[in-house]
């Protein structure tokens, strides 16, 4: 598949400008946070576990958006659904734990976000937000429009994005008073994420036809590739593609189906690992609050 991937171009393959963005990133937190933290009313400096989980979210981002990987969620389904599980389900939980509380402090208080981060961050609306657009936006009509343009399809982007951090902070809050759920309350708030994620995931599992054009009709599947490949390119190429099974032995079933397992597979690991972080930490601190017996007086 690498191979016929390349018929696309450097630029399709690994989006320099987004590459660019990154990096832009990365330099604005080494600075923000370093030497010029006090210039923003910053105070410690990050420790080195939070460095490394700020700087593993950005590549994470970079593979998901800018490599390869990118360009194949616009073939394949399955490609699609590697590229979200990671796109929603980890980045996310490294931005929260790399960027330093002060920061979310100050993007967190600011007049404007304050009240509306408030109100979506109570456990059952953040539920109900990154799970109802998480399905809404695997619909076929809202998918597919979502596949037909550029601005659609980073605004679609964004939002669920901005949904899977709230999703995930009143679990992983970097704010000490904004963590309130008792350890309790955080299990079965993952448990229920990972049962109101599970219907989108069955829908497209069991699904006995294809859902989504962009994948399975040759007009919108080229639309689709649109948002990767440049214009020009794309327009050389047009005559020569065929559609997705250019570059998949699969079925656009399969396919479908492939990426509806991987989605939930994937989900169902990432909440199992946090879960249990979660239970052992609370055991371990309930462990060292119980009372040691009593020795016998000799």
């Amino acid at each position: 598949m690498w191979l016929e991937l390349q018929i696309f171009g450097f630029r399709a393959l690994w989006s320099p400008y987004y590459f660019l963005f990154i990096v832009g990133l990365a330099i604005l937190y080494y600075f923000i946070t370093g030497a010029y933290r006090h210039k923003f009313g910053g105070e410690a400096k990050p420790t080195g576990k939070q460095q490394l989980l700020f700087y593993l979210s950005l590549v994470l981002l970079y593979i998901v958006k800018g490599s390869p990987i990118d360009l194949l969620s616009h073939i394949t389904l399955t490609a699609h659904m590697i590229q979200m599980a990671i796109y929603l389900l980890v980045v996310p939980i490294f931005l929260l734990k790399g960027i330093p509380e002060w920061i979310w402090r100050k993007v967190v208080n600011t007049p404007v976000i304050k009240p509306v981060f408030t109100f979506f961050t109570k456990p059952l609306i953040s539920l109900l937000l990154f799970n109802v657009l998480f399905s809404f936006y695997h619909m076929p009509v809202v998918f597919n429009l979502a596949k037909e343009s550029q601005i659609m399809h980073t605004s679609t982007s964004l939002i669920l994005f901005i949904s899977a951090i709230i999703v995930w902070f009143p679990l992983l809050s970097p704010i000490k008073e904004m963590d309130k759920l008792h350890p309790l309350m955080k299990m079965a708030y993952i448990i229920g994420n990972s049962v109101l994620i599970t219907p989108a995931c069955v829908l497209i599992i069991f699904a006995p036809e294809p859902l989504f054009a962009a994948y399975s009709q040759n007009g919108s599947w080229l639309q689709a590739l649109a948002l990767c490949v440049p214009g020009d390119v794309l327009q050389g190429l047009a005559p020569a593609l065929s559609g997705p099974e250019m570059f998949t032995s699969m079925g656009t079933v399969e396919d479908q189906q492939l990426g509806g397992i991987i989605m939930k597979i994937m989900q169902e690991i990432t909440y199992g690992i946090v879960l249990g972080t979660i239970f052992f930490r609370w055991f371990s601190k309930e462990s060292q609050t119980v009372d040691p017996l009593p020795t016998s007086a000799e």
